[in-house]
């Protein structure tokens, strides 16, 4: 803010007079070299180098095998689809429900009470990847609005 002394027949000899213009010439100089930058950049960023690219055509996937659900109730009991299981017991289990398939590719999914134990929870996480299985997949109810 800048002030303005007065001078003679403007009032009193020491009265200060307020200038309170706003200076915008920085303002302009900066919004200009941000445009100039803008503008050089904004070329750099698209990609001009032509290219013909291939058609994909993927071959139709193998029918999904039938999903393999372990499920964990509140008190700690696992199942492994329909029949109960025990954490001990759940790798032998899914080793004969899984056959000659390879472990790794099979997607387990897990399906948990919301008050089930976190360390039980982890305890099939654990047997699972000691037995092979990798790709799991949580189990949550749909809250979307209706």
């Amino acid at each position: 803010m800048a002030a303005k002394l007065s001078g003679p027949g403007g009032g009193s000899r020491f009265t200060i007079e307020q200038n309170s213009e706003i200076n915008v010439t920085p303002f302009v100089d900066v919004m200009l070299v941000l445009l100039i930058i803008f503008m050089v950049a904004a070329p750099l960023a698209s990609v001009s180098v032509p290219v013909k690219l291939p058609t994909a055509v993927a071959p139709p996937a193998a029918p999904p095998q039938t999903p393999i659900y372990i499920s964990i109730q509140k008190d700690g009991d696992v199942w492994i689809g329909d029949g109960r299981t025990s954490i001990g017991e759940m790798g032998s289990d899914l080793a004969r429900l899984v056959g000659t398939r390879n472990p790794a590719k099979e997607r387990i999914f897990i399906r948990a009470d919301q008050e089930t134990r976190y360390g039980t929870f982890m305890e099939v996480m654990n047997t699972l990847q000691d037995n092979g299985f990798y790709s799991v997949a949580l189990v949550g109810e749909d809250n979307a609005p209706k």
